[in-house]
């Protein structure tokens, strides 16, 4: 049995999970999700948990049950919290402006790089270097805090670019010089 996917989903008392079939509509206090999940994976709701099951043992039945368990379990806390990402931009110049939905950054770049957040997304700029994008649907939070990054991503060797709020880079080493002449 898969480990993750036999775990109960706990349902916080704000939130409410209704299962059609194969469809799942979860409503919280933050808004409303709903995902369509493969066919022969079922939910079952108790007091306060949901569960998932899987039809039978075969290995793509034991992959999707995870993955379910997985997909409906951050459903629930995204309406319940919601996710954050926050970027943050270094190199000389490299800042952040906000101008009602749209943020412009100037990284670099002979012109400005504007983004427009999709339905359901809000970015926020803090500061200048500082960009958190939130949302109750944590796939979509990661796609565009990745595209956002994707804009400059940061160099190996002085660490200039957008990355994620304690992102290691790797550094590398610069020229050598001639030593001898």
């Amino acid at each position: 049995m898969s480990r993750i996917g036999k775990l109960p989903i706990p349902v916080a008392k704000n939130v409410q999970v209704d299962v059609d079939g194969s469809t799942v509509k979860v409503k919280g206090p933050k808004g409303e999700l709903v995902r369509q999940f493969p066919e022969g994976i079922s939910f079952t709701t108790a007091e306060g948990t949901v569960t998932v099951i899987r039809p039978n043992d075969e290995k793509k039945s034991r992959a999707l049950h995870g993955l379910s368990r997985s997909l409906l379990a951050n459903m629930v806390t995204g309406v319940a919290e919601g996710y954050t990402k926050t970027l943050e931009l270094q190199g000389v110049g490299y800042r952040a402006t906000q101008a009602g939905e749209k943020v412009t950054l100037s990284v670099g770049y002979s012109h400005t790089v504007e983004i427009v957040p999709p339905a359901g997304i809000q970015i926020e700029v803090e500061g200048t270097t500082k960009v958190h994008v939130r949302g109750i649907d944590k796939e979509l939070v990661g796609q565009v805090a990745a595209n956002i990054r994707k804009v400059r991503k940061p160099e190996p060797y002085k660490g200039k670019g957008i990355r994620y709020l304690g992102e290691y880079v790797r550094r590398k080493a610069g020229k050598a010089g001639k030593a001898g002449k």
